[in-house]
């Protein structure tokens, strides 16, 4: 099933950074949308029924909460089509970028409104996820940043012949947009900015290679005497490098390699190394990550090496996580590498 990133967000969460203590490999991080049991064959409409991009009006007098109507319904074209509303100057949007976009969406047959983002965080569009709109990324590959565009996309390229439930979308639905490209940022494979100088008494990290593709962080207690050192009682966040990216925030997803171990053993639990080796996703979102896993990287930026130590209550609490090895008593420490923000 295609997807747009807020219209409907499919995923992969990790085994144990879950709140609970296991998980659906294939189950959604956020509001997802049931596919039409029907399959209907995606509408074409005739050449001379294919309607003008003139038909769609915007009232944008409040920046926050733009107006879409369509002077002429069922609004239908065969091919996703754009017009310029104004152009962009800054920084083009490559084939393998994230576009960072708002817009205000409306179903073409019958005008109504099925989600407006412009009074919420970016919607980040990741331009080669072969789950994405083809139409979005027709539409937007190429563009600058700065630019406002009305955009129609047909039903073969967008949600296809399953349409959306959830929205009421069929396949008979051109979907038509009103959007602000806001960013564009490439996929980092590793770490990119200021190098940080850890607080004393924090564990040492070393990383072959620069990135945790092929191996876990090599992550060192800190020592008193000949016994590992006490674990901090709080939540610790701490750059190892900072990025220059863009600022995560709560709620969106996060793509990262990481490896956890246990303080105390210094034993790996998880590992993106050892889960193939390819950036991980993760929705920080309450119920679904771990507390202090979501503390730890909000506010934090694309870009970044980040060290955390969470005391138990800060991950996996008195219950701990017996699939892990994960006792109701361990401090979990991590190592996590920012690479982009969904």
């Amino acid at each position: 099933m295609r997807r747009n990133t807020r219209l409907l967000a499919l995923g992969v969460l990790s085994t144990v950074l879950l709140a609970g203590c296991g998980s659906d490999d294939s189950a959604s991080k956020s509001s997802s949308s049931s596919a039409t049991t029907a399959a209907e064959t995606p509408l074409t409409v005739a050449a001379d029924k294919v309607a003008s991009m003139s038909s769609i009006k915007v009232n944008d007098k409040n920046p926050k909460a733009p107006k879409l109507t369509l002077t002429k319904t069922p609004f239908h074209v065969n091919k996703t089509t754009k017009n310029v509303v104004t152009a962009g100057t800054g920084a083009e949007v490559k084939a393998t970028d994230i576009a960072y976009v708002s817009y205000v969406a409306v179903n073409g047959t019958n005008g109504k409104e099925l989600l407006s983002t412009y009074d919420t965080n970016d919607v980040a569009v990741l331009m080669n996820d072969k789950t994405q709109f083809p139409g979005f990324v027709t539409a937007l590959k190429g563009t600058k940043v700065g630019t406002v565009m009305d955009i129609a996309i047909p039903p073969a390229e967008g949600f296809g012949a399953t349409g959306s439930q959830q929205l009421g979308v069929t396949a008979k639905d051109t979907l038509v947009f009103r959007m602000t490209v806001k960013g564009t940022a490439a996929v980092l494979d590793k770490p990119e900015g200021t190098t940080v100088a850890p607080k004393a008494g924090l564990p040492t990290v070393a990383v072959s290679d620069g990135n945790q593709s092929k191996k876990p962080a090599t992550i060192t207690m800190p020592k008193n005497g000949a016994k590992v050192a006490t674990a901090p009682k709080t939540l610790v966040s701490q750059d190892l490098i900072t990025g220059k990216g863009r600022k995560i925030v709560e709620g969106e997803t996060v793509k990262v390699r990481y490896t956890g171990v246990i303080w105390n053993t210094g034993k790996a639990f998880d590992s993106s190394a050892t889960q193939g080796g390819a950036p991980v996703d993760f929705g920080l979102v309450d119920g679904q990550m771990i507390p202090g896993f979501i503390k730890g990287l909000v506010g934090k930026t694309v870009g970044s090496r980040v060290l955390l130590v969470l005391p138990p209550a800060e991950g996996y609490g008195t219950a701990g996580n017996t699939q892990a090895g994960i006792k109701g008593t361990d401090t979990l420490v991590f190592v996590v590498d920012i690479l982009a923000g969904l």
